[in-house]
Formats: structure tokens, sequence, C-alpha cells
């Protein structure tokens, strides 16, 4: 073993495959897709591993440090799969699940049902207090009802409670002296999560939900995670295991232990960290981000570098996402997350006909078990990866390198029999016509963050990435009249190499309201302070050195009468100017809403923090980078039939490698495989490569 050589791990656990990639301090690269294991996902990681480790003669001590991101904490929500949670909220307010915003995303859908809320009515228990909204104390706190709720939950014998008082994010004390009365009834295993800790902000439902699913999560979570830090020491990896949280900043064991809730979109938060880093190396300062795994197609926008970011989310609503016109299909979750628009159409995304007679395609999937019809493993439905294997797009013989071999002919019995009829076409028009509705899905996510938001998407270069993102993305591109498709390197593992380059975060908030014009600045500069003073308080703890954080304050603005705010950035170190954060709530209003009013008074609703300490110079091993690629055994056969629907045909297209590219300048129809992913480029179409093993791709116009 070299005892020089120091490896970075990142580890994305995805509904289909399990992504690694290890990169060592010596300049090695190490990828790996293996099956995810959904009956215990830790199982699909060791193996992984320890297949990884045997190839390339890795040895588990070498590794000294590993990033995780994770479906478990989404996968619990989307199934209701999580804890048996109860609920402690102020008197009168038992309901808040219930009632929602009182918002449903289908105006004129009379057969529309909002999902149920995650804890049961006979769990949602209510005890006698209020606090003003200045947190001041209008009916102190009876203990004796604290005492009797926390007894009908030890004998409902929840697993988790969620504690949700009125008006706490002024003033927490209520709600910690009911955490410590129930803590002395409820056994020690009951996981606590109080709203004054996970959320201290305005609005009640968005507060009560987050709290909610925070506790829905929390004994979930915890299991999943100690259980997979036992087996990795076993294994002999006794580094410090680092996980993903949704806004694209890594943070402790420990930390997302005490928050689950900030993991619900880690995996594709780590795919938009690594595309905004190859879209700054590339010098692109506008893309939009095109994530197709095998379950969801994720999408997202990163401007000026940047990863466009909310703390508006929805999960469960068919398509995740932050829109503040489309709310009410999911649950709430008010906390930092890089804006990610996902929807049901993945590689396994199932095909259906729905009572009218149209044909669907997901947002159910055939995941990894059992699979495609094509995966011989008992798959019976069509999913999108029998349509692309028809088209030609994929080979049979080397998917994953050749570790997953398909059964062609039982996806085309399978497409004759279920999609054929309902469209009335042969086979391949009807593999073509299933193409096409997931790509008009997955046009309809990429619009969610551009044209929904009043970006035109012909003014960003796609980039496109996971297993199945480099087959559709000219399909989409061209839907949308987008000039350039960038595909960086190992594509299919990216949101893994995501996880190696993101840096560690946390996000505080305080809320802090009054008109802009009547605040005082030094009161906005120490409860700023304060937040710093937590943060760093909370990276000396995760072992990291507080004198490397990188401190970035923001306001919540909003004109006086709107239900909505914006943030802003808060600029300099020392007092704010409050002038010149008003000006720059005004053109963000505009930005975003395409109009503003300088005349109309402003409101601050809360303050933030984002403390953010960058990974990239640490002594203690070399941050990865992606290389140039090398020659890919892709199989004997240098091009095979491929269709590009009725007006092209089906026509013989050129097989080749990526590093086939170097130095050229070729036009398409081209399939361009690789170990973890496959690219399809159409006719009418070049493509080439740059300096960073890049394919990027246009319009021959």
């Amino acid at each position: 073993m070299s005892k020089s050589r120091l490896i970075r791990v990142g580890i994305d656990i995805g509904g289909t495959f399990t992504d690694i990639v290890l990169s060592g301090s010596d300049g090695s690269l190490h990828t790996k897709k293996t099956s995810s294991t959904p009956e215990d996902y830790g199982e699909g990681i060791i193996n992984g591993l320890e297949e990884i480790f045997t190839e390339h003669g890795i040895y588990p001590a070498e590794i000294d440090y590993l990033v995780h991101a994770t479906t478990v904490a989404t996968n619990a929500v989307l199934e209701d799969k999580g804890a048996k949670t109860g609920l402690i909220t102020t008197d009168g307010f038992r309901d808040v699940l219930e009632l929602r915003r009182i918002r449903i995303p289908e105006l004129f859908n009379l057969d529309y049902i909002k999902p149920n809320p995650l804890i049961q009515r006979r769990y949602r228990l209510e005890v006698k207090e209020r606090l003003g909204p200045d947190g001041t104390v209008r009916i102190p706190l009876d203990e004796s009802s604290v005492m009797a709720a926390a007894e009908r939950l030890r004998i409902a014998e929840v697993e988790s409670v969620a504690i949700c008082l009125l008006h706490s994010y002024a003033n927490p004390d209520h709600e910690r002296r009911v955490a410590d009365l129930i803590g002395k009834i409820l056994p020690s295993s009951v996981f606590i999560s109080c709203s004054s800790e996970i959320l201290p902000e305005i609005r009640e439902y968005e507060r009560t939900s987050t709290t909610v699913v925070n506790a829905f999560l929390g004994p979930v979570v915890s299991r999943y995670l100690d259980s997979l830090t036992h087996r990795l020491k076993s294994a002999g990896i006794n580094c410090p295991l680092h996980i993903m949280q949704s806004s694209g900043g890594q943070m402790s064991v420990d930390s997302a232990v005490t928050k689950p809730a900030y993991l619900v979109e880690s995996g594709p938060a780590a795919g938009v960290i690594a595309a905004a880093r190859i879209a700054k190396q590339a010098g692109l300062s506008n893309v939009i981000t095109l994530d197709m795994g095998g379950t969801t197609t994720k999408t997202a926008l990163v401007e000026n570098g940047e990863p466009a970011k909310t703390n508006e989310y929805e999960i469960g609503a068919g398509i995740n996402l932050s829109s503040k016109l489309v709310k009410g299909a999911g649950y709430a979750i008010k906390l930092p997350f890089i804006d990610v628009s996902e929807i049901g159409a993945g590689g396994g995304s199932l095909v259906w006909v729905n009572k009218g007679g149209l044909l669907q395609v997901g947002p159910q999937s055939a995941a990894s078990v059992p699979g495609p019809v094509c995966y011989g493993k008992g798959g019976e439905q069509v999913t999108i990866t029998d349509a692309l294997l028809i088209l030609g797009y994929i080979n049979p013989d080397y998917l994953v390198g050749g570790s997953l071999k398909l059964e062609p002919e039982k996806e085309r019995g399978a497409i004759e029999e279920q999609v054929c009829p309902h469209l009335d076409k042969p086979l391949l028009e009807a593999a073509f016509g299933v193409f096409t509705i997931a790509v008009a899905n997955m046009v309809r996510a990429v619009k969610a963050v551009s044209t929904y938001r009043g970006r035109d998407p012909r003014d960003y270069t796609l980039i496109a990435f996971g297993g199945n993102g480099p087959v559709v993305a000219l399909a989409i591109a061209q839907e949308l009249a987008m000039n350039q498709v960038l595909i960086p390197p190992n594509p299919g593992v990216l949101s893994a190499y995501g996880l190696m380059v993101s840096d560690a975060e946390h996000e505080f908030v305080k809320s802090l309201q009054g008109n802009i014009q009547d605040l005082n600045p030094e009161d906005i500069h120490h409860a700023h302070l304060k937040l710093i003073d937590e943060a760093l308080t909370l990276f000396e703890k995760e072992g990291y050195d507080p004198a490397k954080t990188e401190i970035y304050r923001y306001a919540d603005i909003r004109y006086r009468g709107q239900a909505y705010e914006l943030t802003v950035p808060v600029k300099g170190k020392g007092l704010p100017d409050l002038k010149a954060m008003t000006e720059a709530f005004h053109e963000e209003h505009f930005r975003t809403y395409a109009h503003k009013s300088e005349l109309d008074p402003v409101e601050m609703v809360n303050i933030r923090v984002i403390a953010r300490i960058s990974l990239e110079d640490s002594s203690d091993s070399k941050q990865p980078s992606l290389k140039k690629p090398k020659k890919v055994n892709i199989g004997t056969k240098t091009e095979r039939m491929a269709y590009f629907g009725p007006g092209t045909g089906l026509i013989s297209t050129p097989v080749l490698s990526r590093s086939e590219l170097v130095g050229k300048k070729i036009r398409g129809p081209l399939i361009l495989e690789e170990y973890d992913s496959t690219c399809v480029i159409p006719p009418g179409c070049k493509v080439s490569m740059d300096d960073f093993a890049n394919m990027t791709i246009s319009s021959d116009n």
C-alpha cells in the first residue's frame, strides 16, 4: 500500500443505480455504477466499493474523506415509510397540516386529491399556551396539558415528535420547555424536533410542515446512517462520513441526524454543484443542467457561475419544484435548496395508457428491481429504456461497461403488445412515440427553471449528465431551440463527483420584521453577528477550522402587503446600507416578476447567514479533477442502425468512444458510448471536444 496516496470518495444513491467515484492524490480516478439495493442501500455501497478495491488495488485505509448523498429521506416521504410521528402544537392549531394554504396545483381538476398529512389527526395534540408575534407571553404554558399530551403519545408508541408552537420563531422558550417535559415521559429513543431549531421563521403551515417532515425522517435517517457507518468501519474505512445537503453544502453525520430534512434533494444538488464547476472551467457563466437517471430527471439553473437557490420547496408533487405559482401538491419544506425541478421521467419510467386512451410515461418507475423488460429480471411493463433499445440508441451488450446485459427480444414483444395497438403504429414509430412523450415531459422540467421564471433557454447552454441525460439532451435542446449542449466526462457518475468538490456549508436564519426605513442598522448587524457566531461554533464542533469560514449575509424583503419575499445579499461586513438593500430588492423583484414599484414601502421579514468553508485547498487530500478520456472498449461494432423519427428513418450510425473525438469535429448522426452513459447525436448536429474533455454539441446551422 502506498502510504502517500490519499483517496476521496463520493457515493450517490439513486433509485436505480448507486454511483461511486474515487479520486486519489496521485491523480487516479475510478468510477463504478452498481445496482441500488432498496432493501438495504448500504449493501450496494459496500459491494461497489469492494469491486473497485479489487479491480484497482486500493486499500480501505487509503480513504481519508467520504461524502455521501442518498435518496433515503426522499423515498421515506414519497412512500410514506417514515417514523410514526406525533405533533404537539398550540391550542387551536391542530389542523394546520390539513388546511395547508388552501391552494391546489390543478385549479380545474375536480378529481384532485391532496396528499394525506404525514401525521394522523389522533396524534396531533394541542397544549395551552400562546405567544404574541413579538415573542411576549400572552398565555403561560400549561405544563399539565403538555404532560397529558406526552402520555397519550407514549401510549401510542410514537417514534418521533414534532413541536411547533405559535410564534416560537420570536421566542423559543415554550418549545424548549415542552421538549424537556416530554423527554421525561417518552422513551429516550424518541426523536424530538422543535420548529424553533429547524425553521425559526413566520408562516405557521410552512414551519409546521417542515418540522413534521424533519421529525418524520429523524429515526429513518438515524438508523440508516448508523448502519452505514458500521458497514464502512467493518469494511476497514475509518474516515469521517460527510453528508450532502439539499443546498449543495456538506454537513457532518451528527448534523444530518439532527436535521434530516436537509437531505431531501442531496443527490440532485451534488450534480448541479459539479455542473457549475465544469461550466466555470469551460468559460460558461449561464447554463441549465439536465440530470436524467433511471427514476427521475432533474433540471436546475446556473447563472453567473452560481446555482440558483430557494427556500421554498414541495416534495411529493409529481414534479418536485419551488414554483411560487404552483403550490399545494406536495409537502412544504421551507429550507435552503438548490433550486432543482424534478420530474418522474427516467430510464425506468413506466409506459402506460390513461383512461382517455392517451399514452403516458412515468412518474412510476420499474427502478432497479424488477427493472425494464429488457433487463430480464421480471419486469413486464414497457419503460423508456426499452424504447431506447428498440430505437438503437443504447447498446444491449455495453450497458454499464457491459456488466448489465440486455435482452432485446423481450422488450420488442412487450412494445408490440402494450404500445403499438394504442398508437396504431409499427414498432419503430411506436418506440419513437414513447421517446417523444418522455422528451416532452423533460422539456416541462427545463421550462420550470427557465421559461416559467422569465429566462429564455436559448440564452443558456444545456449541460447533460446522468446515465440517460446525454441520450435525450439533443432532442430536448432542439425542442427549446437551445444552441449548445455540453456533455462532461464521466457524465453517468457526475453527481458522485460533485460530492467531492462541494464545500462544507450551513445556513442560519432569524425572523426580523419591520419597515426597512424604520429599522436600526445596528440591530440588523448584531443579529447577523449572532448567527455568524452560531455558524462558527457549529463548524468547530464538526472538526473544521472556523478561521477558514466565508460568511455571506442576506435579507428576506418584500413590498408591504405581499405574501412572499425575495432574498437579497447584504454587502460588506459592517453596518448594513439600508438604501442599498432596498435598491437590490427592487432590482431582484424586477428580475423575477418583470416589474417593480419603487414608491411602495418595503419591509424586512428575515435575515440569513450562509457560512461556507471551501475544501478545495485541503491539505489532507488533493481536490479531484475529471481527466481526459482514455480509449474505451465499446465492443466490436463500430456502427449500428438507429431510428431518428419518421422524417429521417432508420439509418446506419457510427458508434465511437469519447477518446476518438480528440482533435476532431464530427457531424451526426453519431452515438458516443462510455462506461457510464451514452450520448445520441442526431443528424444536423456536430460534436467536438474541448481541452477539458467536455463534448460540445451544436446545430449545423
